[in-house]
């Protein structure tokens, strides 16, 4: 029985790093050269932007926020979207990894916000066909710890004026909380078992 695999993972900091293994300028030992032409960026980049961690910062330069990022702070979620060997290898025969390309941006765009998706690349020279793509956690709505703590006004207790609920904040933690992290899996495989790609959801973060 075939499966689907969904893997996220945050990632604080500069994605130089990580963009140079997604767009092959290092080229990983498990990747076949020969291959490597086939890989292809899904996304188109807003103009002026040429790589991937640029697309990334683009997004937070013009995403509104008005506090400062801090350091350690996660600027973007990478995501891996594939399937079961076998399963993804009749998909690239059958020539519809177009269409399963179309589907996982769909789902990817629902999930996150089309905004937010800011690169997908499809690899072909590795030995299962996958997508990695990068999301910028960028969030409205009053902060998940704040309604958490939230307690009832008190007389005479000094106000101070909330902040607007439609600002956009930089927030890995809300968009990756367990209860999130469960109905990704589970949109994800009920998705991927309408096309049947497989039968079984195997997430991991």
């Amino acid at each position: 029985m075939g499966y689907v695999v969904l893997h996220l993972d945050k990632a604080p900091g500069n994605e130089a790093r990580m963009t140079a293994h997604i767009e092959r300028t290092q080229m990983p030992a498990n990747a076949d050269p020969s291959r490597t032409h086939l890989n292809r960026e899904l996304i188109a980049f807003p103009e002026g932007v040429a790589d991937r961690t640029e697309a990334i910062n683009y997004r937070l330069e013009h995403a509104g926020l008005t506090r400062k990022i801090g350091t350690n702070q996660v600027r973007v979620i990478r995501v891996m979207l594939t399937g079961s060997h076998d399963d993804m290898k009749r998909i690239e025969a059958e020539g519809k990894l177009d269409q399963w390309c179309a589907d996982n941006l769909a789902w990817l765009n629902k999930t996150f916000g089309a905004d937010n998706v800011v690169s997908a690349v499809l690899h072909l020279d590795e030995s299962t066909p996958h997508i990695h793509a990068a999301v910028v956690p960028i969030v409205t709505g009053e902060r998940r710890k704040v309604r958490e703590k939230r307690e009832p006004d008190k007389p005479g207790k000094k106000k101070y004026r909330k902040k607007s609920p439609d600002a956009a904040r930089l927030c890995a933690d809300d968009v990756m909380t367990r209860v999130k992290l469960k109905s990704y899996q589970d949109t994800y495989a009920e998705r991927s078992e309408e096309r049947r790609v497989g039968k079984e959801c195997r997430s991991r973060w």
